[in-house]
C-alpha cells in the first residue's frame, strides 16, 4: 500500500511510528539516493571508457593510473552502498525498517532521516563501536 507524500513532509514524532506515510517518505528517499549512485556511476563508467589516451610521459600515466584507482575504489564503496540500501527497501517491505537490530527499538527519525539505512539505534551503534575499538587495540 502507498500513501501519496507530498514534497514537503517530513516524519514527526507526533505521528505514529512507521506508519505508512513514514514508510513511502523513507522508501522514495532511498529510491533517489540509489538512482543518484547509479547515474553517477554511468557517469563515471562512461568517462573511464572515453579516457583511453595514451600518456607518452609517465608521470602523466601515473597521474592517470592513480586518479582511475581512486574512482574505482569510489564506485566499489558505492556499489556495497547500493547494497544497503537495498537491504533498507527490503526492510521497509518486511515492517521491520526502523527499529534497531540489536534491541528492537524504534531508531529515531532524526538519524533515520540523516542515514536512512542504519539498522542500529544511537546507543546501540555506540556500543558496537565501542567494542570495535577494544578489539582493535588489543
Amino acid at each position: 500500500m502507498t500513501v501519496a507524500v507530498d514534497e514537503t513532509y517530513r516524519p514527526s514524532e507526533d505521528e505514529p511510528f512507521m506508519n505508512e506515510r513514514q514508510k513511502d517518505y523513507f522508501r522514495r528517499k532511498l529510491l533517489i539516493w540509489k538512482d543518484d549512485i547509479l547515474r553517477e556511476s554511468r557517469e563515471t563508467l562512461a568517462a573511464l571508457q572515453n579516457e583511453s589516451e595514451n600518456h607518452s610521459d609517465l608521470a602523466d600515466r601515473a597521474s592517470s593510473e592513480t586518479d582511475r584507482a581512486i574512482e574505482l575504489r569510489a564506485r566499489d564503496r558505492q556499489r556495497k552502498l547500493i547494497a544497503k540500501i537495498d537491504s533498507a527497501l527490503n526492510r521497509i517491505e518486511e515492517g521491520s525498517y526502523g527499529y534497531c537490530e540489536e534491541t528492537g527499538e524504534p531508531i529515531g527519525l532524526k538519524r533515520l532521516d540523516a542515514r536512512p539505512i542504519a539498522t542500529l539505534s544511537i546507543e546501540a551503534q555506540e556500543r558496537h563501536e565501542r567494542r570495535e575499538r577494544v578489539y582493535r587495540d588489543d
